[in-house]
């Protein structure tokens, strides 16, 4: 299976060179391109799958251990939801290619927002009335600043890595406590309550975890390998892939986790597992990049995306805090999100095409 796997990268790594066909002002990507984007999509399809197994099984491990709902909905599962990133990214870095890893954490954060809120927001108004919830957005803000300090200097090394890792623990043990403070009338412990309700043998529970895994790390080597040679055939950076394509398909379980709790009537849910993922994506998902391969960081991931990310978690708490306790991200905000997503996007190729 590896000398296969190792074969057939060549292969298409070699035809990602072929040019693509110019018709008049349109410019046609090479077959290898459109094949290795059917790739990233059989690739990103097993990363929701494996992703919703994932949680699932480790939901239902932490309940039956005696772990609270709060306490697994706001750990656990917002560390499932961040799984296909870690996973991502590591491969990336792994391969060579840290410009995916590190596109894909801060891409993810923006494509969370913009993308998974507004689309969400536009379906249904997203009104945040949890306590806890609010309780979460400053300490979304200090990982962000945090983060930031140790990027500031245009390099993530091992030792980045470390402290990033460090700081997920410290934001679990401050989430946990956060679960435990009072909640009077929070909506929020029974939406969890009701998400990972159920215990399940400890045999199923076993294999639904190692089943999700599994799907997770092979997914996530074909959505690397295919958007390398993407990246290749299209002429723009890794950077730009991993913050575009890569970040927009590793979201795809936020999005769906979202769009779930919408219909359920759980709003809170939608936004809490946004908080908590863009967390989780600054702290292991960089970190676990940072102490598999240092690099240097490209000089528009500070100056533009970083900053573009600030600026749509200060919008997203501006959208749902609101006024009288609690806030509504409603519908012409969605597209708002939607339109600036998509302005971010174009952007991004633009400027990765002229480079």
């Amino acid at each position: 299976m590896p000398a296969a796997w190792t074969t057939a990268r060549v292969l298409l790594f070699s035809l990602a060179d072929i040019p693509a066909v110019a018709f008049g002002p349109v410019r046609i990507p090479p077959a290898p391109v459109i094949l290795s984007l059917l790739l990233i999509l059989a690739g990103l399809v097993g990363l929701v799958w494996g992703a919703e197994r994932f949680i699932a099984g480790a939901a239902a491990a932490a309940r039956a251990a005696g772990v609270s709902p709060l306490v697994a909905g706001l750990t656990v599962v917002g560390m499932g939801t961040s799984a296909p990133e870690i996973l991502v990214s590591a491969t990336a870095a792994a391969a060579g290619n840290p410009g995916v890893a590190v596109g894909n954490a801060v891409g993810s954060n923006i494509a969370n927002i913009a993308l998974v809120v507004g689309a969400t927001a536009v379906l249904a108004p997203i009104t945040v009335r949890s306590a806890t919830v609010r309780r979460e957005m400053p300490l979304m803000f200090a990982v962000i600043a945090f983060a930031g300090m140790l990027l500031a200097d245009g390099r993530l090394g091992r030792g980045d890595g470390v402290a990033l890792c460090a700081g997920m623990v410290v934001v679990l043990l401050v989430m946990a406590r956060i679960a435990r403070m009072p909640h009077p009338g929070d909506p929020l412990p029974e939406g969890y309550r009701r998400a990972v309700a159920g215990a399940p043998s400890p045999r199923r529970v076993a294999f639904w975890i190692m089943v999700g895994l599994v799907v997770l790390l092979v997914s996530a080597r074909a959505v690397v390998e295919g958007a390398v040679i993407v990246a290749r055939g299209l002429g723009v950076s890794d950077l730009v892939i991993g913050l575009s394509v890569v970040a927009v398909g590793t979201s795809l379980p936020e999005l769906a986790a979202s769009v779930a709790s919408i219909a359920k009537r759980e709003p809170d849910i939608a936004i809490g597992n946004v908080i908590g993922s863009n967390m989780f994506n600054l702290l292991p998902v960089l970190g676990v990049a940072g102490l598999i391969a240092p690099v240097s960081l490209d000089a528009g991931f500070l100056y533009r995306d970083f900053p573009v990310m600030l600026g749509l978690s200060v919008a997203l708490v501006v959208m749902a805090t609101g006024r009288g306790g609690h806030g509504t991200v409603n519908r012409v905000e969605g597209v708002v999100l939607l339109a600036a997503f998509s302005g971010y996007q174009w952007y991004l190729f633009q400027a990765g095409a002229s480079a």
